[in-house]
Formats: structure tokens, C-alpha cells, sequence
């Protein structure tokens, strides 16, 4: 018997407040024309006051759990990937798992930026496979607007809030044809000045604000996310041409028509949500998917290829199979 991380069910939560470009021109130095042929963005949201990165997570999971099936008492391992945790410690996890009312599980937070929900799901089906968990809740929660610059009009633009979730649990089959079948993650810490935050409690006693070199990371994005899609394909044994659906990190729209076009996908097969929620970081994967999921995109039995790049730098990709 081959056991196996299978998807349960998907949840997504926003802010309240939806920001467009024509409303963000207003204080920014930019306009609704500048943002779109540069990035595809239209709009973002942007989190209100009591609107927290554990609050959206422990909204994203409600709909997650609801999806599933399940009571939010089966979970028993929690990972929420964030670089903007409420407080630098205890985890936003443990704040979700407190609002979810689970007594006990096992919980913690994963730091990986953009990638952080691929890493957080490569460590759930790990911890899955291994019998260390049966039911896996897996949120990317974000509010990166609290650590934006409003007057670099380069990189205030592309980024947004929100929260997506998934729920994933152990099933036990002769084939292991469904669920995650392959995932790989990379890191390369040497361009940390390419896309990084200028603050931290161990250098400067504070939050700091995002820096990035936006060329330098489009070059690289396009590069690594082509390579580990290939990658991981080749892991699980298929082909890129068996692809039903790409669900990437919404970044720039840009860089997912180029690497759609070095991998010779149709753009038809690609999930987009960057034009309607911007640049939400560890919450972009799982957003973008849920979003695919409840309008009916993605089906039972597609094949899944979920992928993405953050600072650090760090990237990765998953294939899993409804």
C-alpha cells in the first residue's frame, strides 16, 4: 500500500478594503495604465484595522476545513507560511489553531517568503507520508502591506493581503495515483539583496520595509520557476504536456507569460489571479487555487503542477493529482 497526501479541500480570505490602481494613483506616484503594462495588477487588498495575517489564516482555514468534510478537531498538524507574522513569536499558527478551537495539534510557522507554501506543504505531506500526521491544515497567510515603502511607487504597487488554505489528508492505496506526488525546493541564499527587508529583531530592533531589484528578480524568477517545474515533473515521472493545470505565484504577469512561453504551456492552462489580488507572497499559491477550485476550473483527476519564488532566493514546485 502506497500512502499518500491527498487534497481535502481549499479556503481563500481577504481584507475587507479592495484597493484599485486609479485609487492607489491618488497617493502614489503612478497611474492604472504604469501598473498594467508592467505587471498585469489591477487591483489589491489591503488589511483594515483588526485585520491581522492570523486572522485571515484562521479565516482561509474555516472554508478549508468546511471544504474537506472534516471538524477542525481531526487536524492534528497546522503550517502556516508568513513573512508577516502577527508577533515575532509565539507562531501565527498557534493563534490559528486557538481561533479554529483545537485543543492539541501539532503547530508551527514556515519563513520562506513567496515559496513559503510550497515549503509548508512539502514538510505537511512529509510529515503526512511518514504517519506523523493524518490531517494537515496548510495555510500562506500575508500582510504585507505593513511592511511596504508608500513612496517606492516600484514595489508598493505589486504587493496585496490575504490568506489561502488547504486541507490535506493521509490516504493509503495500492497505485498512489492521487494526491502530491512529487515536490522539490531549492534555496540560493546568495542573492539576498535582491529581494529582501531592510529590519529584523537581531540587526536593527524593527520591522523594516521591502526592498527589491526588480530585474534582477524577474531574470531569475523565469530561470528557476521553468527549471523546477521541469524538475518535478521528471521526479513524478510524467511530462509537462500531461499538465491540466499551473497554479504559479502570482508575482508579475509578465513572468508568467514568460515562463508559460519557455515551457511551452498554453496560457490557457495557467491560473491567473495577480490582476485581482496582486502580489499576496506565501498566500498567492493557495488564493490562486482556491479560486480555481470553487469556480470550476480545476476537477477531480486534473493533474496539478503548483509552484513559486520568493527572496532568499528560494523556489520550489509540487505535482499533485486530484
Amino acid at each position: 500500500m502506497i500512502r499518500r497526501s491527498i487534497l481535502l479541500g481549499t479556503g481563500s480570505a481577504l481584507p475587507v478594503r479592495a484597493v484599485s490602481n486609479a485609487e492607489l494613483a491618488q497617493t502614489v506616484d503612478t497611474s492604472d495604465e504604469w501598473i498594467v503594462e508592467r505587471t498585469g495588477i489591477r487591483n489589491r487588498y489591503i488589511a483594515g484595522e483588526g485585520e491581522t495575517t492570523a486572522s485571515l489564516g484562521a479565516d482561509a482555514a474555516r472554508q478549508a476545513i468546511a471544504a474537506a468534510g472534516v471538524a477542525a478537531q481531526d487536524i492534528d498538524l497546522i503550517i502556516l507560511a508568513t513573512a508577516t507574522p502577527d508577533q515575532t513569536f509565539p507562531a501565527a499558527a498557534t493563534k490559528v489553531q486557538a481561533a479554529l478551537g483545537i485543543d492539541d495539534c501539532v503547530a508551527f510557522d514556515v519563513a520562506a517568503v513567496c515559496s513559503g507554501f510550497l515549503y509548508a506543504v512539502t514538510v505537511a505531506d512529509s510529515m503526512i507520508r511518514s504517519g506523523a500526521a493524518n490531517r494537515a491544515l496548510v495555510i500562506g497567510s500575508e500582510t504585507f502591506s505593513r511592511i511596504l515603502d508608500w513612496e517606492d511607487r516600484t514595489t508598493c504597487v505589486l504587493f496585496g493581503d490575504g490568506a489561502g488554505a488547504i486541507v490535506l489528508g493521509a490516504e493509503e492505496s495500492v497505485d498512489g495515483k492521487r494526491g502530491i506526488l512529487a515536490a522539490k525546493l531549492h534555496a540560493d541564499g546568495r542573492h539576498n539583496q535582491l529581494l529582501y527587508v531592510d529590519g529584523g529583531p537581531s540587526t536593527t530592533q524593527t520591522v523594516g520595509k521591502l526592498r527589491m531589484r526588480g530585474q534582477e528578480v524577474f531574470r531569475h524568477a523565469v530561470v528557476n520557476l521553468a527549471s523546477v517545474l521541469r524538475e518535478v515533473m521528471d521526479v513524478a515521472g510524467l511530462s509537462t504536456d500531461e499538465i491540466d493545470w499551473l497554479v504559479p505565484h502570482q508575482a508579475n504577469a509578465r513572468i508568467l507569460d514568460a515562463t508559460a512561453r519557455k515551457l511551452k504551456l498554453s496560457p490557457d492552462r495557467v491560473v491567473v489571479t495577480v490582476d485581482r489580488h496582486a502580489n499576496t507572497s506565501a498566500a498567492s499559491v493557495p488564493l490562486a487555487l482556491d479560486v480555481a477550485m470553487r469556480d470550476g476550473r480545476i476537477k477531480m483527476g486534473d493533474l496539478v503542477v503548483l509552484e513559486a519564488m520568493g527572496g532568499g532566493f528560494t523556489w520550489g514546485a509540487c505535482v499533485l493529482r486530484l
